[in-house]
């Protein structure tokens, strides 16, 4: 007899079809209210859940006393209790390395466009106001030989490192929990205290994961401590940056530029004072949003959520802990 599983995220058709061959599928087609309101329907009857941007919270999973597995649509996981998840044994796995460089790529997407201000600048053609050489106010600054600091030197820090070194002949400072030799070795790159990477980096980078101990790592203590020509890129999760602070370094300018494709709240609001500022490159959480990538990050997931269901270990299991066996 197949298993119930609950999907909230839509699949190609290939990748449906492999998974109704194993599992009786429920679609919910939109998290919107009666999305919500279907999907606590089917929790009762769900072994498995698969899909992405939603908060698992405990009140919503003690409707699924059946649940044997989690297959997160993603790589971070912060939507997810994995204390709870791990007491009951609910197996929670994600996507990690499948989007490793294609969000690496818009990290240096946001590098390029803040410092050579491509989208202020396109902007300003756009709107029919170029009408003559541009001169130094329109301006930006190089990418090229300047000092990438990256906090948080995992897989996608790793790309980024691999980026601005070879391809751009940048220094590489870094700051993790822990000395990266291999990295150290393969970018000669050099480990700081998240104080000294602050004030030597040319471009700061965040590649971390939102945990208790990142969240509001980045605030106005931290922007005080940057150069004002200092370009700050967020490619990780929007809360850890405190928000306010970014936006009074900008302001201020304190700091050259932002770029950042994440936010304390998304859908970033219309009238976000970052978007009335023009040293700001603001784009929808897209590091992973290929057609490529999008597409392998699903069939990791399908492919993690029925070696769950089968009893294997999925290869991208969160919280070994939850794995008998």
């Amino acid at each position: 007899m197949k298993k119930q599983v609950v999907l909230y995220k839509k699949l190609s058709p290939a990748l449906m079809t492999r998974l109704q061959q194993h599992c009786d599928v429920t679609l919910i087609e939109s998290l919107d209210a009666d999305g919500l309101m279907k999907l606590r329907d089917a929790l009762p009857g769900a072994y498995g859940l698969l899909g992405a941007s939603l908060k698992l919270d405990a009140a919503l999973l003690d409707l699924a006393p059946q649940l044997q597995a989690i297959a997160s649509v993603s790589v971070g996981v912060d939507n997810y209790d994995i204390d709870y998840l791990t007491r009951r044994k609910i197996l929670l796995s994600n996507t990690p390395d499948v989007l490793t460089e294609t969000t690496a790529d818009t990290g240096f997407a946001l590098i390029l466009a803040t410092a050579r201000r491509v989208v202020e600048l396109a902007n300003m053609v756009r709107s029919g106001q170029w009408h003559r050489n541009i001169g130094p106010a329109h301006f930006g600054t190089d990418v090229h030989g300047k000092t990438l600091g990256i906090i948080g030197m995992g897989r996608i820090g790793e790309a980024l490192a691999q980026r601005g070194h070879f391809g751009f002949g940048m220094p590489v400072l870094y700051h993790s929990q822990s000395r990266k030799p291999a990295v150290e070795a393969r970018f000669d790159a050099q480990y700081r205290s998240l104080e000294a990477l602050l004030q030597e980096a040319d471009f700061i980078c965040l590649t971390l994961p939102l945990t208790a101990q990142t969240e509001g790592l980045i605030g106005a203590e931290q922007f005080a401590l940057m150069r004002p020509e200092s370009i700050f890129i967020n490619i990780s999760r929007g809360k850890v940056v405190d928000e306010a602070a970014l936006i009074d370094a900008l302001h201020h300018q304190r700091i050259r530029a932002a770029g950042l494709d994440v936010f304390e709240r998304e859908p970033l609001n219309h009238d976000s004072p970052l978007l009335q500022l023009n040293n700001v490159v603001a784009t929808p959480h897209m590091g992973s949003a290929t057609h490529e990538t999008r597409e392998a990050m699903a069939r990791c997931a399908v492919e993690n959520l029925l070696a769950a269901l089968a009893g294997e270990k999925p290869a991208n299991l969160v919280n070994p802990v939850a794995w008998q066996g």
